[in-house]
């Protein structure tokens, strides 16, 4: 059996940005505090929310690297650490380690994409060279490719391979993936809609899009299901499920970083190609925070 990386919610950071285009490590820092103040259980810096795909090589570095400094040891880190390229990979995983990050978020090669048996390759590889306990991240409507159980299963014998960030929404690889791997390899939801359902099946909790602007409800959530208070974490799956919807209207962060700006926290601005939300969509968003009470 292998001891999850963390259970209950954990948020994955947005990255602020200054109007120039420069970081703003003083918001970024206020957010992790925040974060940790409602009681959260870890932290992702660096993944999708957090714009990664936008960010230099340094400016990756150098996010883990203050985020695992600022956090000082009040919470588990997560460093995403994937690229399309294993030897890129690579180098973000081992400064990530270096940085005392507490294990690694590595997303499956988007773009060029690779088979069944290059993805064993690739994880198989990164593994053999890192120390810190890996989680994969299956997000097959971003990167065009998903894994299988049996490849989850294959995966799940390297004694580095901690478990799954599971954002495909298929619930059938979910169950075979139980099936096959057991306690070998331990999931958590990808997805803030399906936490208490997938929580249900087994997963160990959520990394989280949402608790970006609500983390006290996000991690009460799944410390109910954990607690298998099913009507309670049922009630706040239900409850939060409409602004979920519009904070995923359009191409995330960009809602995330729009709900947060109306209430008055450190969003910054958006990395292009990502633009400010439309009007519709963003009309939509007002109105969903207001009905669950975070917008007056």
């Amino acid at each position: 059996m292998k001891e999850p990386v963390f259970t209950g919610t954990c948020t994955a950071l947005i990255t602020p940005f200054r109007s120039t285009g420069a970081i703003d490590f003083g918001a970024f820092a206020r957010q992790i505090d925040r974060q940790i103040e409602a009681g959260i259980d870890a932290l992702c810096v660096c993944g999708t929310t957090g714009e990664s795909s936008a960010l230099t090589v340094q400016e990756h570095i150098h996010l883990v690297d203050f985020c695992v400094s600022h956090v000082a040891g009040r919470c588990p880190v997560i460093a995403g650490s994937g690229s399309n390229d294993t030897a890129a990979a690579l180098y973000l995983c081992q400064h990530a380690q270096e940085s005392g990050a507490d294990a690694l978020l590595l997303v499956t090669p988007y773009y060029n994409k690779t088979t069944q048996t290059g993805l064993v390759r690739h994880y198989a590889y990164l593994a053999d060279r890192v120390e810190l306990p890996i989680i994969l991240y299956n997000v097959p409507s971003r990167t065009g490719l998903s894994f299988t159980a049996e490849t989850y299963r294959i995966l799940s014998q390297h004694p580095n391979i901690n478990g799954i960030k599971e954002a495909s929404g298929d619930f059938s690889l979910l169950a075979d993936t139980l099936a096959l791997c057991g306690d070998d390899l331990n999931i958590w939801s990808g997805n803030d809609d399906h936490t208490v359902p997938m929580m249900a099946m087994g997963a160990k909790g959520l990394i989280s899009v949402v608790s970006n602007l609500a983390p006290g409800p996000m991690a009460e959530m799944t410390r109910c299901a954990l607690q298998e208070d099913w009507k309670k974490a049922r009630e706040l799956q239900v409850t939060y499920t409409p602004l979920t919807r519009a904070l995923f209207s359009q191409v995330n962060p960009v809602p995330i970083k729009a709900a947060m700006k109306l209430v008055g926290l450190d969003s910054g601005a958006l990395r292009m190609p990502l633009w400010e939300m439309d009007a519709g969509p963003l009309e939509h968003l007002k109105s969903t925070m207001r009905e669950a009470g975070l917008l007056a």
